[in-house]
């Protein structure tokens, strides 16, 4: 008998002592590394021998994890986006917790597909999902699915809604078997990502019914209704109106009842794109805002976003299941059921969504609800709120800031106007200019937006580290920054320099 033993590898270590002396070592440094987050520079530009260090040919022979660990310390996590910061507030992005990454490490070290079967993995998915449903007081009998964002939530439910409404058997014969052209209504406010679906879904992004916004940023319902009918008389067929729950400029709320009420009636999907302000209703406060979200056929949310769950994470949920099943569904032989053993399962994640192979993300947003409860993650909902009024209080008590926009929830887009000298292009520039400023200065992360054709800073709120001195902070040096800046502009008498 020839001897293969010694041939025959793994890619478990040498010594596994030596890894779990890293393995603790890591933990140690990546635990500090969050204590001591607000120290730190939220972002800085990537050094040049560290871009040098991560244009690397491909490794042919073992460097070992400690030389691997090393290189991710030195060149990597020196260089963060910053979004753990408390002074974080661009785009929507969340900010992680401690006990969250921990959790990361568990479902790795699990490494299930968690694409079906009758494994524990799938029986914690199924929980979270029903703890949404009843977060979001959703029939307890809809289906859902984890996803890795709003993006991908907004593909499954308008791919769903396609399918359902269309009146025709899609998936056999594409969107050429429709009797008309299928068309999609939300507002101009609403997020890239219906548009993207949009297109996906090979309807064109010429099927988006953009309807306008009143001065609260909320989708005119007349505008609606009227473009609802002239596409009827146009031989269109209408088959989705998304509704948003928290714009991503604004954090502005569409009427969700009202857009409920056309859907009931004209027997259109009605979609909810709440990828943050879903959560809101976890406030007994700013519940109301939302109602008529319950009675959506499908809401789309993040839970990377204002419920701080590590990247990446995000929900789905349909209230027809059967609708959400039949739309991606496909059973060949080799992923039989079975009655019993790992193949049984009585949901397999896979029927309801792209993807059949699935990480384990439904065990950090388990152990973190479990962690802390339901009623602190409302808490901080609620105070990134107040927080957010307490920065509209800050702008509009200084004459040389002003608010572009109402501040529904949690998002503030002001700007620097100065004494009123400045044209509205200057205006513009010189906004676009102290924005990186900010950032190249590490005073802050907004990001911007455009309110009306006026550059914003916008500030967003999804972050348990904020404190009010951190908004303090951030207004008087965006008034000393932008003082140097005007004084810049006069020397040179044109454009921002």
């Amino acid at each position: 008998m020839s001897d293969t033993k010694s041939a025959e590898r793994s890619l478990d270590p040498e010594s596994w002592d030596a890894l779990r002396d890293l393995g603790h070592r890591m933990v140690d440094d990546m635990l500090g590394y969050l204590e001591e987050v607000r120290e730190r520079p939220i972002w800085q530009p990537v050094s040049a021998e560290s871009r040098a260090a991560l244009r690397q040919p491909l490794p042919r022979a073992p460097e070992g994890a400690e030389r691997a660990y090393s290189d991710f310390a030195q060149h990597v996590l020196p260089y963060p986006m910053g979004n753990i910061h408390p002074r974080f507030w661009g785009w929507v992005i969340g900010t992680g917790t401690p006990f969250g990454a921990l959790a990361e490490f568990l479902a790795a070290t699990m490494n299930p597909n968690v694409g079906g079967g009758d494994h524990g993995a799938t029986y914690v998915e199924a929980q979270v999902l029903d703890w949404f449903k009843e977060m979001l007081g959703y029939p307890m009998d809809a289906s859902g699915l984890l996803v890795s964002g709003g993006s991908m939530a907004n593909l499954v439910g308008l791919a769903v809604a396609r399918n359902a409404r269309a009146g025709y058997d899609v998936r056999k014969e594409g969107v050429r078997g429709a009797p008309g052209p299928l068309t999609v209504y939300g507002s101009s406010e609403i997020h890239s990502s219906i548009q993207k679906t949009v297109e996906l879904l090979g309807l064109g992004h010429d099927a988006l019914r953009l309807i306008p916004v009143n001065d609260r940023f909320e989708m005119e319902i007349a505008a609606l209704e009227a473009a609802i009918a002239r596409d009827r008389a146009a031989g269109c067929v209408p088959i989705a109106i998304v509704g948003s729950a928290g714009t991503v400029n604004t954090g502005a709320f569409d009427d969700l009842d009202a857009l409920a009420r056309i859907a009931e009636r004209e027997r259109i999907w009605y979609h909810v794109d709440g990828a943050f302000g879903a959560i809101a209703a976890l406030d007994p406060g700013l519940r109301p805002r939302l109602a008529g979200m319950e009675r959506a056929d499908s809401i789309a949310f993040d839970l990377h976003k204002w419920m701080y769950v590590p990247y990446e994470a995000g929900c789905i949920l349909v209230r027809d299941a059967a609708a959400h099943r039949a739309t991606f569904t496909l059973t060949p032989g080799y992923l039989a059921r079975a009655t019993r053993g790992i193949a049984a399962g009585e949901i397999w994640p896979s029927d309801f969504g792209i993807e059949l192979s699935r990480g384990f993300k439904a065990l950090k947003v388990w152990m973190m609800l479990k962690e802390h409860g339901i009623d602190r993650f409302a808490a901080l909902v609620r105070q990134n709120v107040e927080q957010a009024q307490y920065l509209e209080r800050l702008v509009r008590e200084r004459p040389d800031l002003e608010l572009l926009a109402p501040v529904p929830l949690n998002i503030v887009c002001f700007r620097y106007r100065g004494d009123g000298s400045l044209s509205e292009q200057e205006l513009n520039d010189l906004n676009a200019e102290l924005l990186m400023r900010i950032h190249e200065e590490a005073v802050a992360v907004p990001s911007t937006a455009s309110i009306r054709g006026r550059k914003a800073i916008r500030v967003a709120i999804s972050n348990h580290r904020t404190r009010r001195a951190d908004l303090e902070l951030l207004v008087e040096e965006t008034l000393r920054i932008a003082s140097q800046l005007v004084g810049s502009l006069e020397r040179a008498g044109s454009g921002i320099r």
